[in-house]
């Protein structure tokens, strides 16, 4: 049974699961972490939501949050998305863990402005070891949007309920994004090992001819090199150089092939087929994008 994945489908299915009643709004709720138990029987048991959830938890209560050692001892806020599999690791008793967790369906964003951009928002796909740090002021910043939201729930629920609602998310999503950028800046020592092992990743990539064999190597490939998520590692490069982890891939390509246009005599699909690219013809518009000339140009211009 625990090879099986359990999926919840509703706020009201979810809410039952935990053994919380009925809810206060059928699209979202903030569930009470201390609330919750999970016996030893549970350990291994996998399970699924269709919905958001947005949850602060506190890290001195004996709960494991992964391997690396945080910022900051107060708490530790999680992001997930619609279909993620989450695993209990370890029995709970309730009043045992401390924090909130605010889950919400899809279609309460639906047709608003955050439920066109929240895929852009790529904590959502972070792995554990990668949440958010919080200092105590900035928990207490979010603890008070969610009382609000809270608060919002509990009243009777009209025509604007869910701008409101909608509004008090994306504001605790903003927030975030400002936390998540002092958290990247306070490690920036570790940043700067992140960027030198992908540098070095990509030129071992190109000298074990793992381009021929297995084509180009892709974001996934680097992450897990790297011991993260694609969605981590590509903002940590982003704010560190500028250039996501796609792009650092692709200059990687063109730099190689800069070379072999001028040292070697291979044809410009012969080059092509030797960095991974199935076309040359995409090959060619790449280069012409990077560099502003094409492949023969720029042979050319260097004879």
């Amino acid at each position: 049974m625990k090879n099986n994945i359990f999926r919840t489908r509703t706020i009201a299915e979810l809410l039952q699961n935990m053994g919380l009643g009925k809810p206060a709004h059928p699209l979202i709720t903030i569930v009470d972490s201390a609330k919750l138990s999970y016996s030893e029987e549970l350990i291994g048991m996998r399970f699924s939501s269709d919905m958001y959830c947005i949850g602060l938890k506190d890290v001195g209560c004996g709960i494991d949050y992964g391997l690396n050692q945080y910022d900051f001892d107060v708490g530790t806020l999680i992001f997930t998305a619609p279909g993620q599999v989450m695993t209990v690791t370890k029995a709970q008793k309730i009043n045992q863990l401390k924090g909130w967790m605010l889950y919400f369906h899809p279609d309460l964003i639906e047709n608003t402005s955050l439920g066109a951009k929240i895929d852009q928002y790529g904590f959502f796909n972070y792995k554990i070891h990668e949440a958010l740090q919080l200092s105590e002021q900035e928990q207490e910043t979010l603890e008070r949007i969610a009382a609000l939201i809270q608060g919002e729930i509990n009243e009777r629920i009209d025509n604007q309920s869910q701008q409101i609602l909608v509004s008090y998310i994306e504001l605790i999503i903003n927030y975030s994004c400002r936390f998540y950028e002092r958290q990247l800046n306070i490690r920036s020592t570790e940043n700067v090992d992140v960027i030198s092992r992908v540098e070095a990743l990509l030129k071992d990539y190109y000298q074990n001819n793992d381009l021929f064999e297995t084509g180009q190597p892709t974001i996934q490939y680097l992450a897990d090199k790297c011991y993260l998520s694609p969605s981590y590692l590509s903002d940590l490069l982003t704010k560190e150089t500028g250039r996501s982890a796609k792009e650092h891939i692709n200059d990687f390509l063109i730099e190689r092939a800069k070379h072999l246009l001028v040292f070697s005599s291979s044809s410009i699909s012969e080059i092509a087929y030797s960095l991974g690219f199935n076309y040359p013809h995409y090959f060619a518009r790449l280069f012409k994008n990077k560099t502003g000339k094409t492949p023969v140009e720029y042979r050319n211009s260097r004879q």
